[in-house]
């Protein structure tokens, strides 16, 4: 599926990822392709995101966590949306 990370100063990320797990308000949750559409609002934690080819741009790479799984990302808030294999974080 395909993953855009997007905060008020830059694109953080996109591209091709395997799955995303989410901070929701209700708990964290996971998206894997095919996932149903869904908009949710996101707390405070942790973006995570797996993948074997995840390229993160050289200015942004310090804000984003890398772990033999795939990269995580600290948020404060956000929302996703997740519709046609698309997931897009807003992310603050």
């Amino acid at each position: 599926m395909y993953l855009e990370i997007v905060s008020p100063e830059a694109t953080l990320f996109s591209g091709e990822v395997d799955s995303v797990t989410v901070p929701g308000v209700n708990g964290e949750f996971e998206m894997l392709k095919d996932h149903a559409p869904i908009v949710s609002i996101l707390k405070e934690g942790h973006v995570k995101v797996a993948g074997n080819s995840i390229q993160l741009e050289e200015e942004i790479e310090e804000k984003f966590t890398k772990s033999d799984k795939g990269v995580w990302l600290a948020i404060n808030s956000g929302t996703i949306e997740m519709k046609d294999n698309k997931l897009i974080v807003l992310a603050d």
